[in-house]
């Protein structure tokens, strides 16, 4: 979150002239001060206008390829939206049907995620994945502590298992809670966690274990089942049982859809609790997240309050507080208006952008694809080797000036000379627009060609890209 610093008071907004309707000059004259609140009311057109002439240098959201988070919805879902806005979703005693279609939702998904019995699945929204993941590592830390309390007492530290490629929130979630994050560096071509790297991390005082299904890092899946495999077996060596949180904030709305095959929900006794976000491949508009438990025992009771809902008692849990029902009602809609067929067509076409996308990349010939879109529809790529005149930081660069936002970031520890671009393709990005960024790419490439060497090379700074 960006810290914004005071302004100075003498930074003025200008009024055009034809704003004012009957007073044309003295609509010029009020130049409302951009960094402390105008002595009068401003006309609500006038205001308007400052605001939307401001925002039009915002990028376009449908050249975003930075992003994961949802740009566009149906006008049915956005007017359901605009009808709930004022609804504070977490008074469930007010908004009683608003608060029925969040547990239906959480129905919806612990059926999609097999849950052993989904009406004792235990479940909430949030505002986003990063809640939904500090209310899963909480679980987790509250369980261990359960289970090893005179240890804890003792001075025993928690710790947390995940690759070094999870999303900042983990991060946070150890800081906020006092939990030793353990990271597995990347190693050579392994980009994420995989079983063996996991195991070597674990001791007695690991919580769990995190899996990410879609790394923002390059869209790749990590072998949960696998994971789940190799912590059974040493749970059969040493007794140490370890649960599994699967982060699964893109993948948990891709994997159901379009890899029904592959096993790493709850279909895996070791998972514990799973997250996604709504507001990603969920397809609602930011911020809404989905945490899930197996079964109440996943779910530790005392984290648990209970609040009146039509004459009974409800559970929630959750860090925020007053947020609008606007999202939850906007989810149900998708469900209920996609259903299963729906959400697959929608996520087999972003994935059939992705992989086109990757393969028109790869010929031409000057970019080497880590990944192909091919699970998450997310890709990333790099220079190819013996290219010496650009690098991706040149790319997003050049590309920018088209209107394109593509990140451009360096890998983490142990692969920080590793540099890549990375493309997500939602919902809305159509084959058309990659056949358009094929072109421009194509139509740059001469450019950055003969340069003489990257612009970082000469003093210029990259611009890192990245965003979660």
């Amino acid at each position: 979150m960006p810290l914004h610093h005071g302004k100075s008071a003498d930074h003025r907004l200008s009024v055009n002239a034809l704003l004012g309707e009957a007073d044309p000059i003295g609509a010029m004259r009020e130049a409302p001060p951009k960094h402390q609140l105008h002595r009068h009311p401003l006309p609500p057109h006038v205001a308007y206008q400052l605001i939307h002439d401001e925002l039009m240098l915002d990028g376009n959201a449908k050249l975003n390829l930075a992003t994961f988070v949802t740009t566009s919805m149906e006008e049915q879902a956005d007017r359901l939206m605009a009808e709930c806005s004022d609804k504070n979703m977490i008074d469930k005693d007010e908004y009683p049907q608003t608060a029925e279609l969040e547990r239906r939702c959480v129905s919806i998904l612990a059926h999609l995620w097999h849950a052993p019995d989904p009406d004792a699945a235990v479940g909430c929204s949030t505002t986003g994945s990063s809640e939904a993941c500090m209310l899963a590592g909480l679980a987790l830390k509250r369980r261990w502590m359960r289970r090893h309390q005179a240890r804890y007492d003792a001075g025993a530290r928690p710790n947390l298992v995940m690759g070094a490629n999870v999303q900042v929130c983990w991060e946070k979630f150890a800081n906020f809670w006092e939990v030793e994050c353990r990271l597995a560096p990347m190693e050579g071509e392994r980009y994420h966690l995989d079983a063996e790297s996991a195991l070597a991390l674990c001791d007695e005082n690991t919580i769990g274990v995190v899996g990410v299904l879609g790394s923002t890092f390059d869209g790749s899946y990590e072998p949960i089942a696998e994971i789940c495999a190799a912590l059974d077996d040493l749970q059969r060596r040493t007794g140490l049982d370890i649960p599994v949180h699967v982060d699964g904030a893109s993948g948990g709305m891709v994997a159901p859809f379009l890899d029904e095959e592959l096993v790493w929900d709850f279909r895996l006794p070791r998972v514990a609790s799973i997250n996604t976000s709504g507001h990603k491949y969920g397809l609602v508009y930011p911020g809404v997240g989905w945490a899930l438990w197996r079964d109440r025992e996943a779910l530790p009771e005392e984290l648990v309050f209970k609040v009146n809902y039509l004459g009974g008692d409800m559970p929630t849990f959750a860090l925020n507080f007053s947020r609008p029902g606007s999202e939850v009602v906007a989810q149900y809609y998708n469900f209920l208006r996609l259903g299963f067929a729906g959400y697959q067509a929608v996520q087999q076409s972003c994935r059939h952008v992705a992989t086109h996308l990757a393969a028109g990349i790869e010929k031409l010939g000057v970019f080497r694809l880590l990944t192909r879109g091919d699970q998450l529809p997310v890709f990333a790529f790099t220079v190819a080797d013996g290219v010496t005149a650009f690098d991706v930081f040149d790319v997003s660069r050049r590309l920018r000036e088209r209107g394109w936002q593509v990140p451009a970031y360096t890998f983490p520890e142990n692969r920080t000379d590793l540099s890549v671009l990375r493309v997500v393709c939602r919902n809305g990005f159509t084959l058309d627009l990659a056949d358009i960024l094929l072109a421009d790419l194509g139509r740059l490439l001469p450019e950055l060609q003969a340069q003489p060497g990257p612009l970082q090379n000469r003093g210029v700074e990259p611009n890192s890209g990245f965003h979660h």
